[in-house]
Parts: C-alpha cells; sequence; structure tokens
C-alpha cells in the first residue's frame, strides 16, 4: 500500500457554528481545504442580521481557521430555513461576491418544506447561478427527502445547467432518483444522515467520478473528522489510490476550481 500522504476537502462545513480546535484536529488529521456554507440556525430579525452573517464567515471565519492551517473556501445563499421578506436586496450582494471572487459557489440553497416562499428564492438563487455560471450547493431535509429532491431536480432541469450543481446530503435511499441526470452528489457522513459504511457502499456501487465527500459540521451532531475517516477506511480496504484520490480531492478541485 502507498502510504504517502493523501490530500482531503470537507466539500461542505459550517465553520461558524465550529471552534478553533475543530479547525486544528481537521488540518491535524489530513483536511487541507473545506467549503463552508450559509446557513444560520435561528430566526432572521431581518435581512441585515443574514448579511452580517455572511461578512462574518468572509471575513472572520476564513481568518480563523486560516490560524490553524485550515484554508476556507466559501459558499453564500439563502437556506431554506433562512427565508426573508426583503431578500432581493440581499441577493443582488451575491452579484457582487461573485464578481470579486469572493466565494466559489452559492449555498447552501435548497427547498425544505416546499413553501411557495421557499421555491420563489430558490429559483432566484438558480437563476443567478445560471448567469453567472457559478456552481450552487444544494441542501436536501432530512425528512421528505424523496419528494423534496424530486421537486428540486425539476427546478434545477428547467432554470440552469444541472452540471453546475452539487445536490448534497445524498443518501441510498434517493440515489436513484438523479444518478442518470448530470448532477454531481454530496455524500454527508455525520451522525443521523450517513455512517461510513453507507459512503462506500454508494462509491462502490456509482463509481467515484460524480461524488463530493463533505461532514456538514455545524451546530447540529456532527463529526469534524468524518472525512479522513472515511478516506482511511478506503485505504484499508485497498481501494486504488487514484479512486480514493477522486473523492477525497480531485473532484472537489475540478468543480469548485479550488
Amino acid at each position: 500500500m502507498n502510504h504517502a500522504i493523501i490530500m482531503m476537502i470537507d466539500t461542505h462545513i459550517h465553520a461558524d457554528a465550529r471552534s478553533s480546535e475543530d479547525f486544528d484536529e481537521m488540518f491535524i488529521s489530513g483536511i487541507d481545504k473545506a467549503i463552508t456554507c450559509s446557513f444560520y440556525p435561528y430566526d432572521l430579525i431581518n435581512e441585515i442580521v443574514l448579511l452580517n452573517h455572511w461578512e462574518r464567515i468572509l471575513n472572520y471565519d476564513t481568518q480563523r481557521a486560516k490560524k490553524y492551517g485550515l484554508e476556507l473556501k466559501v459558499a453564500l445563499g439563502i437556506h431554506p430555513s433562512n427565508i426573508i421578506k426583503n431578500y432581493e436586496g440581499i441577493l443582488n450582494n451575491l452579484y457582487e461576491y461573485i464578481s470579486e471572487d469572493k466565494i466559489v459557489a452559492i449555498g447552501e440553497i435548497g427547498l425544505d418544506s416546499l413553501t411557495s416562499e421557499e421555491i420563489a428564492i430558490f429559483k432566484k438563487q438558480l437563476v443567478i447561478a445560471d448567469e453567472t455560471k457559478t456552481k450552487v450547493i444544494i441542501h436536501t431535509p432530512r425528512n421528505n427527502k424523496l419528494n423534496v429532491l424530486k421537486k428540486i431536480k425539476s427546478i434545477v432541469l428547467e432554470t440552469m445547467n444541472p452540471k453546475l450543481a452539487v445536490i448534497d446530503h445524498i443518501n441510498s435511499a434517493v440515489i436513484g432518483e438523479i444518478i442518470d441526470d448530470n448532477f454531481t452528489m454530496g455524500l454527508t457522513v455525520q451522525p443521523e444522515k450517513m455512517e461510513v459504511d453507507e459512503a462506500i457502499s454508494i462509491l462502490e456501487m456509482y463509481g467515484f467520478e460524480n461524488f463530493l465527500l463533505n461532514s456538514d459540521i455545524s451546530n447540529m451532531p456532527s463529526d469534524p473528522l468524518s472525512v479522513p475517516k472515511t478516506i482511511r477506511t478506503l485505504e484499508k480496504q485497498g481501494i486504488k489510490r487514484e479512486k480514493i484520490a477522486k473523492i477525497s480531492f480531485k473532484n472537489a478541485e475540478k468543480f469548485f476550481k479550488i
């Protein structure tokens, strides 16, 4: 077995909800880069709170992680749990962030309850992504996942180039709905979402080409080391290094151009 250190990218975290000690452990365990997404876990009083959240991620959390060796890339967008009335001005900020190369994706966005407000804001952000050729990180919920995924798929295919989208938190129960489309798919190894064994089973069944790997660490129960645990398990199982490299970092580098 080749024991040379393999690079790792965690493609979906929420750095604002994690400690500096987590960043230190992630880097020491082999994670070189991570993509931190916007998600505000409380009720939003107004759009200014969300904008402050975005600015904190861009200007504060990236620097916190950097002190511990972890390079943070940023994705910003309106999560379906963060629906606000006056969102048009906030979305205008996305154009600015994109034009200044401050973000690598719009995210995380998506649908939870299939309300008209969720769908409208989701579509607006997909239009921005398609106009600017920006990648999008799309959330799928824990509950009613298949039905929501079907709606997400339908909206994305009628609104934008699907090659710009990663549909995240995919599991073995719903993967059949999108495996034949042009989507990149995110595997989230996290307590209550997916164990290492399920992620590896999906990769063995469907191949390593169209998948990204992440921990989705947040304010919820999370494991900041789930990505290296998955990669090391693949190595222990004797999976070819070229395949492991794809899910470890190469797919992410290519998709997000990082």
